[in-house]
């Protein structure tokens, strides 16, 4: 595939068919929110309030199909903002998952659910890995739905659990009820500088994630960075043979040795709008020893696919503070490369993009993006960080996922 035509098919992208303009004349649907916690800047804040206020979508502010009616919030701390919020949208905090979904009735009284398993105080394993409720929410959910005789939609925020064990068998178990079931992180729906995407059907030989933030949290978002792209390669996605991570001095050493591209590593740098600088500097494109003095602890995973295909994620706090990406494709001399852009707060609006996927599946009862997506980057996570702490590569059998991406993106574009 020649520049020119991958170039070609960026610009002719076509925009996801979903309309988030909603007949006036509809009525109104019910939304449960289900939570760890509603504070401000907590995912329930970023995600949860685009269904009370609404969002702007291409230069208009979008009223959502849903009505807030209930919510479940599992702990409240000092700077609670839940019961404020019921105050003033006029919904009702329950005290269980199941009086949530019922609205202290005797059966399911919303269409959707929208869980939120992410923020509060949780236990913290020997990997590193905040034990958040995901599967225990996802669980109860559907202890109501199998008594009740019916399903809704259901958005579950980032990766599906900790445990990869659970995490399949919520997929399963979705699978099984035919419960319309959507997850995921926001970076492969935001914005890219440029706006570009794998082409579809090419031939990938590696591809990197620079990015920024801890384990098992920001890791989990730079993986779905690499499988938004990954999965448009040619053959389809057919899962990940291995995981290897590293850390500290070990990444520096991996870099020495040219573990990945140089290339792409330059081509990620260059994309940042977050590259850090010398004082009085700007523009420079920083040396080996100055990222060593930045960077305290680097830690990379280094993933293998089934095909072949490898792909390296690096997490270098002080370096960058934002996402880049860079694939080489075959017969390319040059690579790809793109910002997956974050807007600022205090607006945030890459959770309003995240959030017009939630309530696509909401109202289609189909969701856009692939759960088998989400699937694989939770077992991802999941074996990088044991990786991480047993000090060598992992084999990953279990994650032999296969699934096709849709033919359109779904990234932001306007």
């Amino acid at each position: 595939m020649i520049r020119r035509t991958f170039m070609g098919a960026a610009a002719g992208l076509a925009a996801a068919p979903f309309a988030l303009t909603a007949d006036p004349k509809s009525p109104r649907k019910k939304l449960a929110i289900v939570t760890t916690e509603w504070r401000y800047r907590s995912h329930a804040w970023h995600m949860g309030e685009r269904f009370l206020a609404g969002y702007p979508v291409e230069g208009h502010w979008h009223r959502p199909r849903f009505d807030v009616v209930s919510a479940y919030v599992d702990q409240v701390p000092k700077n609670d903002l839940s019961r404020d919020r019921a105050k003033e949208f006029g919904f009702k905090i329950y005290p269980s998952i199941a009086e949530a979904l019922r609205c202290g009735g005797a059966e399911l009284a919303v269409d959707a659910v929208l869980v939120i398993g992410e923020h509060g105080d949780y236990p913290v394993n020997k990997f590193g890995q905040t034990q958040y409720p995901r599967y225990e929410f996802f669980k109860k959910c559907v202890e109501v739905f199998e008594k009740d005789g019916r399903v809704v939609p259901m958005f579950n925020d980032k990766h599906l659990s900790w445990n990869w064990d659970w995490a399949k068998e919520m997929y399963d178990t979705a699978k099984k009820l035919k419960i319309p079931f959507a997850a995921g992180s926001s970076l492969p729906v935001t914005w890219r500088m440029p706006a570009i995407d794998m082409p579809l059907g090419a031939e990938v030989e590696e591809m990197m994630c620079l990015a920024m933030g801890r384990i098992d949290s920001y890791d989990f978002h730079a993986l779905e960075v690499i499988q938004c792209m990954a999965e448009r390669r040619k053959g389809g996605e057919t899962g990940v043979k291995s995981m290897h991570a590293l850390r500290g001095e070990e990444v520096w050493r991996a870099m020495v040795d040219k573990a990945w591209s140089p290339r792409l590593f330059e081509a990620c740098l260059c994309r940042s709008q977050t590259l850090s600088q010398a004082e009085t500097h700007s523009h420079r494109f920083p040396t080996a020893e100055q990222m060593k003095t930045w960077v305290k602890e680097p830690v990379a995973y280094r993933c293998e696919y089934t095909d072949g295909t490898k792909a390296t994620m690096l997490l270098m706090n002080g370096l960058v503070g934002d996402f880049t990406f860079a694939a080489k494709l075959k017969g390319e001399k040059e690579p790809i490369s793109t910002l997956f852009y974050l807007p600022p707060g205090p607006n945030i609006a890459y959770s309003a993009a995240l959030m017009s996927k939630a309530e696509e599946t909401f109202v289609t009862g189909k969701a856009p993006c692939p759960i088998e997506r989400t699937l694989l980057t939770t077992g991802m996570v999941e074996a990088g960080v044991r990786s991480l702490e047993r000090g060598r590569k992992i084999e990953t059998p279990h994650l032999a996922i296969k699934y096709e991406a849709a033919k359109d993106s779904t990234f932001s574009r306007n």
